[in-house]
């Protein structure tokens, strides 16, 4: 163990391996991570989204992970809320059925994927401490120290918590909240002689034709269901598990008969689940009693400082409902983004300013993403909700979220769309907005979103000391490879390029470049009253920033005389600069 180190990083899950894989190649910087826990080691999250691929294409590590025998291949997913009519997709469907070719990810044994992981990042260069914990972390200069649990203490130029959920490192410097008003508990176990989801007999099921292994998710009337073939080693031999586990509200275990940690009461009530009950009818746990894991959807107060060179990444800055599997792909994501972060930091490529504006740019966005797919989650649980009327549970989901919205997630609101899968699932095909019930949460913060004065005989005006100058951002959230919102419209060759990763990832890995491998150019709106603070990033090309500062610098003008000239992109600008205080709205009945 060295006395100094270049970053330090709090975790060796899959979020502190993989950042500390990238860094390990992609920078001169040393690297530790150090983890409390001794891998292999059991953990929840074992069905990923498909965004998880080209991040281990990235690391280096997806030709381990396919070389091991700890995953099966995920094509999309059966959301049965209503028995009627469930909801399934594949993943990006969309593009899928212009080009026929398969996006796909992973079904995995968390502790053997884990494990590889970690292992990767070691192979690579990064120094692994396994058993050893973090127990606080001392801001200072020339970096921070970083204590041990064996009461040793190493320095770090910069520190990284990706310790999870639980970090008491982070909450201690850092608060944590709800991203919702409901919070969750987890129940679960691996059972043998499960069906395969992909085999229900049903008109609906798009996966049977081609034997497509999708996540299996069931409604109920005290929460949902999910079904996951999880491979595992039982008794000494692999054996194809299936994890099935309980969502539900901790004060539901409380009532009569519902008591789902006790795993007969678990097992009674599973095997009353619609379709789910077909595909379970001889399973057998591989152990006796039941996991359980709370505290879901939760967002710390702050992702990075760069004063004190601390960083989040991973749960450890924010986890959202697993409804979709979302957890370990924006967490990796998030890690790619960490890594492009601290390499763009310490490369000696950017001012001072710009490394800050960077810093901010990493904790505002994610910040966004984590609120505004939160409000989704919430969408899909009141239109859930409304099919469930004498659900005590159900009637407790997508009642809206207190987030306080802050100004980056309005940004995130007015400058993003809603995400391609859950819209797939939730208008159960037609991908239109509209077809959501305006009454739930992510529309009506949407609606929040929108200048309410922002009307056609208001009169706008760059607010004073509004300047713009030439800057790096972060694109966030970065998904490589995968179908952006409806308002990101990619140029044919990129949609090309996302077809031919797609046919084999492995071989076809520059078909389509990372957004996370580098910074990008952008114009900064700042204020020149506190160049610090609040900015907005646009960028030249989409956004059409220059055409819309120049309409703009020439004084005061009515928001009618040049809406009919705006692109939807500059429309968006025009309502994130009145967001952020960057143009003055004065309403029409203030200038009669």
């Amino acid at each position: 163990m060295r006395e100094y180190y270049d970053v330090v990083i709090m975790g060796g899950g899959p979020a502190g391996s993989t950042l500390g894989a990238l860094l390990a190649q992609r920078t001169g910087l040393r690297t530790a991570i150090f983890d409390k826990e001794v891998f292999p080691r059991q953990h929840i999250g074992e069905s990923f989204a498909h965004p998880v691929v080209p991040v281990l294409q990235e690391s280096g590590a997806l030709a381990k992970v396919l070389a091991s025998p700890c995953w099966v291949k995920k094509f999309g997913g059966v959301y049965a809320w209503d028995p009627k009519q469930p909801s399934v997709a594949l993943f990006d469907q969309a593009p899928f059925e212009r080009d026929g070719v398969r996006r796909w990810t992973m079904h995995v044994d968390r502790a053997e994927f884990d494990h590889i992981l970690l292992d990767h990042a070691a192979d690579v260069g990064v120094e692994v401490f396994q058993g050893v914990a973090v127990t606080a972390y001392e801001p200072g200069s020339p970096g921070g120290l970083v204590r041990l649990s064996d009461g040793t203490a190493v320095r770090a130029g910069y520190f990284v918590d990706a310790s999870g959920r639980q970090s008491t490192v982070s909450n201690a410097r850092n608060k944590r909240g709800w991203l919702s008003h409901f919070k969750n508990i987890a129940i679960w176990q691996h059972f043998t002689n499960g069906g395969q989801t992909q085999n229900l007999d049903e008109d609906w099921n798009i996966f049977t034709e081609d034997n497509l292994s999708p996540i299996g998710c069931f409604a109920f009337r005290d929460g949902w269901c999910w079904y996951i073939p999880v491979p595992k080693v039982v008794d000494g031999r692999r054996v194809l598990t299936h994890s099935v586990g309980i969502v539900t509200n901790p004060a539901v275990l409380k009532e009569p008969g519902r008591d789902f940690t006790d795993q007969e009461t678990f097992l009674a009530t599973v095997r009353q689940v619609p379709y789910l009950k077909d595909l379970i009818t001889d399973a057998v746990p591989i152990a006796d009693g039941m996991l359980t894991a709370t505290n879901y959807s939760r967002v710390s107060e702050e992702f990075s400082d760069y004063d004190e060179r601390h960083l989040l990444v991973g749960d450890a800055a924010f986890f959202v409902d697993p409804l979709f599997s979302s957890g370990v792909a924006v967490a990796l994501t998030q890690a790619s983004a960490a890594a492009l972060l601290l390499q763009k930091t310490t490369d000696g490529s950017l001012s001072e300013i710009d490394q800050r504006h960077l810093w901010k740019d990493y904790n505002d966005k994610w910040h966004g993403t984590a609120e505004t797919f939160a409000l989704m989650i919430d969408q899909w649980y009141h239109a859930i909700a409304k099919n469930n009327p004498g659900s005590v549970y159900w009637n407790t989901r997508g009642t809206g979220a207190d987030l306080g919205i802050r100004e980056q997630t309005f940004d995130a609101l007015l400058n993003t769309a809603f995400q391609p899968a859950l819209l797939e699932v939730m208008t159960h095909g037609s991908r239109k907005v509209e077809d959501l019930d305006a009454a739930g949460p992510y529309l009506a913060a949407t609606a929040l979103a929108e200048p309410a004065d922002l009307t056609d005989d208001a009169v706008v005006a760059l607010a004073a000391g509004t300047a713009v100058r030439d800057s790096v951002t972060l694109l966030v959230p970065g998904f490589k490879a995968t179908h952006p919102p409806a308002n990101v419209q990619l140029p044919p060759a990129v949609l090309e390029g996302m077809t031919e990763y797609w046919r084999n990832p492995l071989t076809h890995s520059d078909a389509a470049p990372s957004p996370l491998r580098t910074t990008v150019p952008c114009r900064r709106i700042y204020s020149e009253d506190d160049p610090h603070g609040t900015t907005i990033d646009a960028d030249v090309r989409r956004d059409g920033v220059d055409e819309l500062w120049e309409l703009l610098k020439s004084g005061p003008v009515k928001y009618g005389e040049i809406a009919g000239r705006l692109s939807p992109a500059q429309i968006r600008l025009v309502k994130r600069m009145c967001v952020g205080g960057f143009l003055r709205v004065t309403p029409a009945d203030a200038t009669a």
